[in-house]
């Protein structure tokens, strides 16, 4: 019989499956890609939020994916201050390299739509407002 840490840590592994199965769902890649641009569109997100709200943002990503979200990250430096679209994405590039330049949007807005559908409407609210506004049009939801 398994303890109640095995079902804990299942249940972990289940939840961030689900959202790797959303990403995939969305752009048609295997596993390794999907997390590849869940790690990089987090990361790249993380650098251009203010150090409350990345943290307030972190809160509510399951416990696996939180872990790659803080991955490698240096609040000292940040928040990024990169005012277009094309930045963001650039960085994005720089993370995740050996897409195609077209995929990268793709899987930009792969990953918002994950998130906006497993974090709640008023923290993905607070995210978009800290966004410039193209970067902001890379959502699905509108304010």
């Amino acid at each position: 019989m398994p303890s109640d840490t095995t079902d804990i840590f299942a249940q972990t592994v289940d939840l961030a499956r689900r959202w790797i199965d959303d990403i995939k769902g969305e752009t048609g890649w295997d596993a390794q890609r999907a997390l590849g641009a869940l790690r990089a569109v987090l990361h790249v997100l993380r650098d251009r939020l203010s150090n409350e709200e990345a943290a307030d943002l972190a809160a509510q990503l399951p416990i696996l994916v939180r872990g790659l979200y803080y991955e490698g990250w240096r609040p000292a430096v940040h928040p990024l201050k990169y005012r277009h679209k094309e930045d963001f994405l650039q960085r994005v590039a720089e993370h995740l390299p050996g897409l195609d330049e077209i995929d990268y949007e793709p899987a930009v807005r792969a990953v918002f739509r994950t998130l906006a559908r497993h974090v709640t409407a008023g923290e993905i609210q607070h995210v978009i407002h800290q966004l410039p506004a193209d970067v902001q049009d890379l959502w699905s939801i509108k304010l």
